[in-house]
């Protein structure tokens, strides 16, 4: 069979959560999924070899996408998820640039495995690099709260590390992350998470990931230094982490409510990342989780399917 007579998957490359090119955290988007299984979906998010690949499934009416919003599915190299933050803001960012309806609209809704999120983009002002878009995440639960000296095992670090005062909770807002504060820069660059010992303490608690957290250096011009180490490496920025983040800073009165706050992640891995946060407190209740960033198209390409 020649290349000319396979069948062919467009796909696009995008920087979520980026500033300029090649930072933040990088998406691949096969923009029409139609036809392939679940299984096909999952070689190729191995293929691709990122943190996630994301998956649109167009609907035959694409007028109806405007109000029903659009259907995506979302990989890792391992597993499919219901929720994750720079695919969702990153797919939105490419409808955004080329739906046939939804181009330029102000709010795009995906339907994702765990509910519908609509990101709404800022108007583009003249010499922007990309587009910049905010989602509002779902509503914080809060989990179970995490001994410190079993996390700081887990982890390899040091008791010490730890913040004393607020110790590790799970918190979700479509993916539940166990919120590990630290003490200082000097402590989470030192990060280096064992992946046997720490999947091993995930699948027996009520967290999918850990996601450490500090302040960050003033100067830096972020609040907040954090990294997400997991299975398929070290995340350059985590949307959905950054929601649970914001969440547990806010309900324990770290930042003030509707406080507009800044995340910076991935400068370990020289992909520096700008995480736009904030969440409101009424009372015990935390809501209203904003999560956004800017996203940069990089590249385009296509696979050839025998």
């Amino acid at each position: 069979m020649s290349i000319a007579s396979m069948p062919q998957l467009d796909y696009a490359l995008v920087d979520v959560f980026a500033e300029h090119p090649l930072e933040g955290n990088m998406l691949a988007i096969f923009t029409d999924a139609r036809g392939l299984s679940t299984e096909q979906m999952q070689a190729l998010a191995r293929a691709m070899n990122l943190p996630e690949t994301t998956f649109i499934l167009p609907a035959d009416d694409p007028v109806r996408e405007a109000t029903d919003g659009v259907r995506v599915r979302i990989f890792t190299v391992q597993e499919e998820l219901p929720f994750a933050g720079h695919p969702t803001l990153g797919t939105a960012s490419w409808l955004y640039w080329h739906h046939p309806t939804l181009r330029g609209r102000e709010h795009i809704t995906l339907k994702l495995n765990a509910g519908p999120i609509t990101v709404r983009f800022d108007a583009p002002q003249s010499g922007d690099v990309g587009v910049f878009g905010t989602m509002r995440q779902q509503d914080p639960v809060f989990g179970n709260l995490h001994d410190p000296a079993v996390i700081a095992g887990v982890l390899g670090l040091r008791l010490e590390d730890l913040d004393p005062v607020h110790p590790p909770q799970t918190v979700s807002t479509g993916i539940p992350f166990c919120i590990v504060p630290l003490r200082s820069l000097e402590a989470i660059g030192r990060l280096a998470i064992p992946p046997a010992g720490s999947q091993a303490y995930l699948n027996a608690s009520d967290a999918r990931f850990f996601y450490c957290t500090t302040a960050a250096d003033p100067a830096s011009g972020a609040e907040f230094h954090s990294r997400m180490q997991f299975y398929n490496g070290e995340d350059p920025a985590t949307g959905s982490a950054s929601g649970c983040a914001i969440a547990f800073l806010v309900k324990h009165g770290l930042v003030a409510s509707g406080q507009p706050t800044i995340i910076e992640q991935g400068i370990e891995m020289l992909r520096p990342s700008r995480i736009h946060v904030q969440a409101n407190l009424d009372g015990e209740q935390v809501s209203h989780v904003f999560v956004g960033g800017r996203t940069i198209p990089v590249a385009t390409g296509r696979f050839f399917q025998p």
